[in-house]
């Protein structure tokens, strides 16, 4: 039996003040610098010497090929990514991350520290912009092109790194005036909207809990030992803390699985699972019957 718009709208009413309370919305942009240009001669001679066309392919130089201070900051930037997406959980589909207030001061005492360090890095990349086109003429030869370089204060207005916090809005936050009748079918839009973010929301935290699991299990199986990393465990423990930081609603669901993973990783390291057979064994089985009550 299908559930009405206006019982949908009903039923979220009262998860909507715990979601207001208990999440924020979170937007992370940062913008870089490729360091890559199309050089459409080389791309010509390349067709001609291999007698195809200049559609087949194009040649892109890297421009600062194997500079360290460079390379470092697009790594940052995709550090920083990494942790923005794994302490959050999706929205919309125009960036915004649910981030909860549980995790709140870690995210951003994190986050702060990797916006001081991206400047720090620019900085000193900028520091060296000189030397490191001298560099780069000296390797790149006849494909060299100094057009293809920004100044050092355009190159400053390329990197940015922001952070914008927004309130979750709550259902019945319209600023106009419809109409009653209006006014009701608005809010139970949004309703019915808010309540499909939520459970976008936690596809992405099962679905993360589900390749922990999934992985730990793999590397279990078998009579031979198979080599694994440490992050094999610290993923699956990392996961128990999240399920309860991430349940805004206090899904049940969700909190027995948080209680049965904490009870499984209980005691467990990696060093403990390599040298134990009999643990390595038992481990993968509650695994295994955790993957298969969940039906993920």
């Amino acid at each position: 039996m299908e559930t009405s718009n206006h019982e949908v709208a009903s039923n979220f009413r009262q998860n909507a003040p715990t979601i207001s309370s208990s999440a924020m919305l979170v937007q992370l942009n940062i913008s870089t610098w490729s360091g890559r240009k199309y050089d459409k001669e080389v791309s010509n001679e390349i067709a001609v010497q291999k007698q195809t066309t200049t559609k087949s392919g194009n040649f892109n130089k890297i421009l600062f090929a194997g500079e360290s201070k460079f390379e470092a900051i697009g790594k940052h930037a995709g550090n920083a990514r990494t942790h923005h997406y794994f302490a959050t959980m999706p929205w919309s589909d125009s960036g915004l991350r649910l981030l909860t207030t549980a995790m709140y001061f870690d995210y951003q005492k994190n986050i702060t520290e990797m916006e001081q360090e991206f400047h720090r890095l620019v900085a000193d990349c900028i520091a060296d912009w000189d030397n490191m086109i001298d560099r780069a003429r000296d390797n790149l030869k006849t494909m060299f092109n100094i057009e293809d370089y920004p100044s050092k204060d355009e190159i400053a207005s390329r990197y940015r790194f922001s952070v914008k916090y927004s309130p979750v809005p709550s259902v019945g936050d319209w600023r106009v005036d419809v109409g009653n009748e209006a006014m009701q079918y608005l809010n139970e839009c949004h309703a019915k909207a808010q309540q499909e973010h939520i459970e976008g929301a936690y596809k992405e935290v099962w679905d993360r809990t589900y390749e922990a699991l999934a992985s730990m299990s793999k590397k279990l199986s078998g009579d031979k030992k198979q080599i694994f990393r440490d992050t094999l465990v610290h993923n699956v423990s990392d996961m128990v803390g999240l399920l309860e930081k991430f349940n805004i609603t206090g899904d049940e669901t969700m909190r027995r699985a948080k209680v049965k993973l904490e009870d499984i990783m209980f005691g467990i390291t990696p060093d403990a699972l390599r040298e134990d057979d009999d643990l390595r064994l038992d481990t993968k089985s509650k695994v295994d019957a955790l993957l298969k009550e969940f039906s993920w």
